[in-house]
């Protein structure tokens, strides 16, 4: 029995396409981040069933506006239960956003248009409404772990309608 063809993608040629997750430069690495954010929320996980459920409440570093951590390189030192990617737990962690750059890329799947590599314009994550920008209602530091599951919502692992879109709408 012969192998399907994988089907052609306007991505084959990339370098997110020709490497391995491990096989990549710093920069190549941290350029799969899309800037959304969404995986500096604060999430819950069920104990039972493992589901993980995201919040509206940031990291105490988050800049919700910006869409960025305020202090990234210091983010472990400040932040201990801070998560660093890394190629091996990018394919194990259940709480990456099902947009996430790095996600997709471990699974072999594109990018989307409003991926900064793709449209070459960093702000195209926040014209795509995939960021979190303006969704920050509070910061870890302003909610008690008891009243986190008041805030947990929907929307960080869901989709836009646009985003889903094959290309920037015009």
């Amino acid at each position: 029995m012969t192998a399907v063809p994988k089907k052609a993608s306007p991505q084959d040629g990339f370098f997110w396409k020709t490497k391995t997750l491990e096989e990549m430069s710093g920069a190549e690495w941290e350029s799969l981040c899309d800037g959304c954010a969404r995986c500096c929320l604060e999430k819950l996980e069920d104990e039972d069933s493992g589901r993980i459920y995201f919040t509206h409440v940031g990291c105490r570093l988050l800049d919700g506006d910006a869409c960025a951590c305020r202090d990234y390189a210091n983010r472990s030192d400040r932040v201990p239960d801070c998560v660093r990617l890394t190629p091996e737990n990018v394919r194990t962690l259940s709480w990456l956003p099902p947009s996430c750059g790095y996600r997709l890329v471990a699974e072999g799947r594109d990018l989307y248009w409003w991926h900064p590599l793709i449209s070459g314009d960093p702000n195209s994550v926040h014209d795509a409404g995939v960021s979190v920008q303006g969704r920050v209602e509070a910061m870890e530091t302003e909610v008690s772990l008891e009243e986190l599951e008041d805030h947990i919502v929907s929307w960080p692992a869901l989709l836009p309608r646009r985003a889903k879109l094959k290309k920037r709408p015009a």
